[in-house]
């Protein structure tokens, strides 16, 4: 069956607060999925079944109709995905990496790009994914988690000195891109950092920070690609610097010795497997000047964009944009 023939929905935009980042991820998989042949069908599924015509209407900032996660069920339901041979997810943050729209797209008998449902919902929740990544005999830095009702931050700064101590980062636990993330150097900002992270989730992270090197390692297709570096050129790897062109420098494969990059490849596989990931995910470490490295979190739709790190990472290894796109796609149709 040539590339001509499958259909490929490609499901971007949400209701989710990356919908922004999602966007420029879609821009460069429809650029890819086009000049690989395939007939593409970008759907935003927020907008139900009231999608626009002009294809252009799909990126700009002004929202085309109402968005609501409502629509997704709307959408997914419609006669837009009667001949759809696979759904290609371009979503990042919650309803979009976290099992909902895959669960949609399994009760339609849809194949879909990426991880399934469990490991999905999984690797959103952050506390969820330590658990089970630590079973598996992965490091990862300590940490206690704060709920929504919660209103006792005297005890909360207890444990956190108790613990681990200052600085510590707080952060929403199903949420990517660095939103709503605070580094907390001293007790007095805690219950502000918390309630932050309160307004994009239900519960807060709170982890001991690590000091050192920020790296990430993608896993295509069970293997480890290098280990990539990222040099914010101020501050730490925040939204700004993560989407700002310019503003942060990546080296890939990275600096380390082979003793370093090796374990640290194999630390990114387990934690991929222990959680149950499929085709590729983006798995963040820190490393410290002592050569400890600590895994932070997974991406199971980690961003495809041209500052993107999965990309830079796969080009490291030899592989360009449009056969990581391809890889991803057969992927799933298999």
């Amino acid at each position: 069956m040539g590339n001509s023939k499958i259909n490929i929905a490609l499901i971007f935009g949400g209701t989710s607060p990356e919908k922004e980042v999602s966007k420029n991820t879609a821009k460069s998989i429809l650029k890819a999925l086009r000049e690989l042949g395939y007939s593409v069908k970008p759907i935003n599924p927020a907008y139900g079944t009231n999608q626009p015509e002009n294809e252009d209407l799909f990126f700009v900032q002004e929202e085309y109709v109402e968005p609501s996660n409502r629509n997704y069920i709307e959408a997914i339901n419609s006669s837009m995905f009667d001949n759809i041979d696979l759904a290609y997810l371009a979503l990042h943050g919650r309803w979009g990496e976290d099992g909902t729209i895959q669960s949609l797209l399994e009760l339609r008998g849809i194949k879909y790009t990426g991880s399934g449902i469990l490991a999905s919902s999984l690797a959103m929740n952050k506390a969820m994914t330590k658990v089970v990544i630590q079973d598996a005999g992965v490091s990862t830095p300590k940490w206690i988690t704060a709920e929504k009702r919660v209103n006792d931050f005297e005890k909360i700064c207890r444990q956190i000195k108790d613990d681990f101590g200052y600085p510590c980062v707080i952060k929403p636990n199903d949420q990517g891109s660095t939103v709503g993330l605070t580094i907390c150097k001293e007790e007095s900002q805690v219950a502000d950092a918390i309630k932050l992270s309160l307004k994009f989730s239900d519960t807060a992270l709170i982890e001991e920070y690590i000091p050192g090197r920020e790296l990430t390692i993608s896993i295509l297709e069970g293997k480890a690609l290098p280990v990539l570096e990222i040099k914010p050129k101020s501050g730490f790897y925040d939204y700004e610097n993560k989407y700002t062109a310019g503003r942060s420098e990546y080296i890939c494969p990275a600096e380390l010795p082979e003793d370093i990059s090796k374990p640290m490849q194999e630390q990114a596989l387990n934690a991929f497997n222990a959680v149950g990931c499929s085709t590729y995910s983006r798995i963040d470490f820190r490393l410290t000047d002592e050569g400890k490295f600590y895994c932070l979190e997974i991406n199971t739709l980690p961003g495809m964009t041209s500052l993107s790190l999965v990309p830079k990472a796969a080009k490291a290894a030899g592989i360009s944009f449009e056969e990581l796109v391809e890889k991803i796609v057969k992927n799933a149709l298999q």
